[in-house]
């Protein structure tokens, strides 16, 4: 049974992008229409390579009608014309990335906090992110939530909210149908050891 027929799969990019394979595999993932954000999230690479790899995901982005958001740097979304950009807490604030990216789609990580999500729709942010609902690989679990947690800043927060955190075949079910409006991914697709990229997001039915 479907859950629903909508791109619901907010796919983050591995932190190290090695060769052109990725950009092959990355093809048959938006392919599927299962996707509907894809952020990139380079944390350690040249500006020079990160442009490289930027142009060439936002073709195939742009093929696929897939929102292209750029992580933490509004400036280098604005530069390259990403749909996007999204904020951790500690990047800048929602307030001056609208100053920079006007009317472009700006999220924002919440943690597990309501009062984050309030501040965040205040201020203007286009979606929220919300976790970490389990153990993630990605990066280290400082924040976790819950469906408690989901519930209550769906109710209190007209945004659409990114559930976040270590989320697999196994578990994505419970969070679509307590209204997580889209499903954040990466190691589940890039570092899965018994599916190829495209075979691991087609599990996700």
């Amino acid at each position: 049974m479907k859950i629903r027929n909508k791109k619901f799969i907010y796919l983050i990019s591995p932190n190290k992008i090695k060769d052109n394979s990725f950009f092959y595999y990355l093809s048959l993932v938006l392919r599927t229409n299962k996707v509907g954000f894809f952020q990139l999230r380079l944390k350690k690479e040249t500006i020079k390579r990160k442009t490289f790899i930027a142009k060439k995901v936002q073709i195939l982005c742009k093929k696929y009608k897939v929102k292209f958001i750029i992580n933490d740097d509004p400036y280098f979304a604005l530069k390259i014309k990403a749909d996007g950009c999204h904020l951790g807490q500690k990047d800048m604030s929602v307030i001056e990335a609208r100053k920079i990216l006007k009317n472009k789609v700006i999220g924002i990580t919440c943690h597990n906090s309501p009062k984050l999500a309030k501040k965040a729709k205040l201020n203007g942010a286009s979606y929220i992110a919300i976790g970490a609902f389990f153990k993630t690989n990605t990066k280290k679990v400082l924040y976790k939530a819950n469906i408690k947690i989901l519930k209550k800043i769906k109710m209190s927060v007209n945004l659409p909210v990114v559930a976040i955190g270590g989320i697999n075949e196994k578990n994505y079910k419970n969070l679509l149908l307590n209204k997580a409006n889209f499903l954040a991914i990466s190691s589940y697709v890039w570092k899965n050891k018994k599916f190829k990229p495209h075979q691991a997001i087609k599990k996700l039915i």
